[in-house]
């Protein structure tokens, strides 16, 4: 997956919610003004970061992003080894998510109907394709985080029992549930295939004929 990280408060570098590069930020000391007979007065629930690569300010109050705001600064880019199309999604879902959560958590259902087909199951029904990947010991966790995003963005475009016309932070959620979901069932499996086959031919042989015989 691609690096990013996160703006955080006092954090030594971040990806600029500006200029989006990951660069030194530069945090004075203290935010104040001049007071009566011209003393500093300090405010210490304000902070002010410096982007040494754009030189923008960010700020931040009491720990939390105040300006510039940016939702999508605080979401971690889709998983690389997903389908082209399906990183298109997400990418769309993390431009509009602040503005319409129930939008991002529809797409984001979208995503997680075409990430069964890209792991071999009909994408025409994701509950189904869902219970297809069970049959074949889909992980309970990643099963329910499946199933999350997919209830979720199902009421998002027919609103049922959950409201997401102002809840971002629920929306939020998914983008991660969404990378997760994507790790455990292509990215990990890809690594650990990657390092087996960097094994000796002569122990790969003495596996399978242990595990034929198992």
């Amino acid at each position: 997956m691609q690096t990013h990280i996160r703006p955080q408060h006092k954090l030594a570098q971040f990806n600029c919610p500006h200029c989006k590069a990951i660069a030194p930020q530069h945090w004075p000391h203290y935010v104040g003004y001049a007071g009566q007979h011209g003393q500093l007065v300090q405010i210490s629930s304000l902070s002010v970061a410096k982007c040494s690569h754009c030189a923008d300010l960010s700020l931040w109050f009491q720990g939390e992003l105040f300006y510039p705001e940016d939702v999508a600064a605080n979401i971690d880019p889709a998983n690389s080894d997903l389908r082209q199309d399906i990183q298109e999604d997400y990418i769309e879902a993390s431009r509009i998510v602040k503005e319409s959560p129930r939008g991002a958590a529809a797409l984001l259902r979208l995503c997680v109907q075409k990430l069964c087909g890209q792991l071999g199951e009909n994408e025409s029904d994701v509950n189904t394709a869902i219970g297809n990947l069970v049959k074949k010991n889909l992980p309970v966790e990643i099963q329910q985080a499946l199933d999350i995003v997919r209830v979720i963005g199902n009421n998002a475009v027919h609103p049922g029992q959950i409201d997401l016309k102002d809840n971002t932070e629920t929306a939020m959620r998914l983008f991660e549930l969404t990378n997760i979901i994507a790790d455990n069932r292509i990215t990990q499996p890809q690594k650990i295939a990657e390092l087996y086959k960097s094994l000796p031919e002569t122990s790969r042989d003495q596996i399978e004929k242990r595990d034929q015989r198992e």
